[in-house]
């Protein structure tokens, strides 16, 4: 007996697949919103899905070597968010003027933005990157980190920190293929950069075949090399015009005017995730009073969790896209409609994802650690956090729709209250006078996220951000 024939659903889902990680030219501010949504968000999904993997690969591999180890990635990511801060925010700004400049169909006017946000990147990448590599170990001590853990780590953190520059473009520049509707390629990026640093990752850690054993350290080399690769294939793509954007000709030079203006807009985006970082490195300090295994635990928990979420702001990108080209080409509900249908999605994938969590906590934090003390805290983390996954699906879609609208300051104000007015107090409250120890830490993360949420769904349902310009006089000529 022959195989059913696949439905027409079917067929019309698997070609809309092949559509988005093709890359398929679209006008995302015309025809049916799933289709243009999905056409963003399938290879923004995976491209975030990429970006996470690099920590979650590291710390699988590094936990073989102890918690002393594990512990140094994690105060090294706790302060390789500020640079993360810098990245995201530039990256936003950037994928909001190249996305009103495609919807307005002034194609140079993305160009010469692109070439604003490289320049910029590489200026920023250089001032952060090049104190990092001589003073990893002071670093590290300002963390509150044990003695072990600042021995065994600092040549990680020298060469993960030390790259920051490197960090920057990989984002600035696949902000730059989301803004003009080419997400498939910062996926290639993402999944050759990834490819690299996977095989690397064992070869450079225990010294497999020719390679030299290196310990932690290995880790962050395989994690630059990956990142490098990634970069110089971004600009090999922008360079030969592989999507919308191509940095030659005219258009492609840096002018002052444009750099103010994409400085301007990223100062509520690096702002913003400045105060969400910066909450996160004074949870660390708060964790770490705890012991080793406290501090190893909680990082394999944010790890598998920021696994888990990557993909969820892959969605969330797919709204700033279509909110920046739909402002741009004067359709302000289409925009909003774009945004509450993208929310609606991401609900469901974590509604998925929290009930993953709360059955399977145990065996996915055994796949990263056998030691009891840090296993049993891992996965009260998880499970802790995983309640709070409805709101955060609808907190970080509706702050990319802020962003991508080019008004970065209500998300500023709002993780300023929720993360530094609520969070921190709140964790320091519980975890020490109320002597919840970290489970005090996990609960102020979990019910932080959902007040930021809710407040978001309110305000942006006022629609002011329909309002907010990004000013074009600077880019047309």
């Amino acid at each position: 007996m022959s195989a059913p024939e696949p439905s027409a659903d079917t067929r019309t889902w698997w070609q809309l697949v092949r559509a988005a990680l093709r890359g398929d030219a679209h006008d995302y501010t015309r025809g049916p919103l799933p289709r243009a949504i999905w056409l963003l968000a399938i290879p923004m999904v995976l491209e975030m899905a990429m970006e996470s993997t690099f920590a979650l690969v590291d710390v699988f591999f590094v936990a073989q070597l102890g918690d002393d180890a594990v512990a140094a990635v994690g105060v090294t990511e706790a302060m390789l968010t500020i640079v993360y801060a810098f990245g995201i925010g530039l990256a936003m700004a950037t994928t909001a003027l190249v996305a009103r400049r495609i919807g307005e169909k002034n194609v140079d006017g993305a160009v010469r933005g692109s070439s604003a946000a490289v320049a910029l990147g590489i200026g920023l990448g250089l001032a952060l990157g090049l104190p990092c590599l001589f003073f990893a170990e002071e670093l590290l001590g300002l963390m509150h980190a044990p003695a072990g853990v600042i021995e065994t780590g600092s040549g990680y953190t020298r060469a993960v920190l030390g790259s920051s520059g490197v960090v920057l473009l990989l984002y600035l520049n696949n902000a730059i293929f989301r803004g003009a509707g080419n997400p498939a390629l910062a996926m290639r990026a993402l999944m050759l950069a990834n490819g690299i640093n996977i095989v690397l990752d064992p070869c450079l850690i225990f010294g497999l075949g020719p390679f030299p054993e290196l310990g932690v350290t290995g880790a962050g080399i395989a994690t630059l090399i990956g990142r490098g690769t990634g970069v110089c294939y971004q600009f090999w793509m922008l360079r030969r015009g592989a999507g919308v954007i191509a940095l030659r000709g005219p258009a492609a030079r840096v002018e002052f005017p444009i750099l103010k203006e994409l400085v301007r807009l990223s100062v509520g985006g690096v702002g913003q995730f400045l105060i969400a970082t910066a909450s996160w490195v004074a949870l660390m300090r708060v964790v770490a009073p705890f012991g080793k295994e406290a501090l190893a635990g909680y990082t394999i928990a944010i790890r598998v969790v920021v696994f888990a979420l990557m993909p969820a702001w892959g969605l969330a990108n797919a709204a700033a896209t279509l909110v920046g080209q739909n402002l741009g080409a004067q359709e302000p509900e289409r925009a909003e409609k774009s945004v509450w249908l993208t929310g609606l999605y991401n609900m469901a994938f974590m509604v998925g994802v929290m009930l993953l969590f709360l059955l399977f906590a145990p065996q996915i934090i055994a796949q990263f650690t056998q030691n009891p003390p840090t296993h049993e805290i891992g996965v009260r983390a998880l499970r802790t956090l995983a309640y709070g996954y409805v709101f955060y699906s609808w907190g970080m879609v509706i702050a990319q729709a802020f962003n991508g609208a080019g008004d970065t300051l209500t998300p500023t104000r709002l993780n300023f209250f929720c993360f530094w007015c609520l969070q921190i107090p709140l964790a320091w409250t519980l975890a020490r006078p109320l002597g919840f120890g970290p489970d005090g830490v996990f609960w102020s993360v979990c019910l932080s996220e959902s007040v930021l949420a809710i407040a978001a769904m309110w305000i942006f349902r006022r629609g002011k951000w329909k309002q907010t310009q990004i000013a074009a006089d600077v880019v047309r000529h």
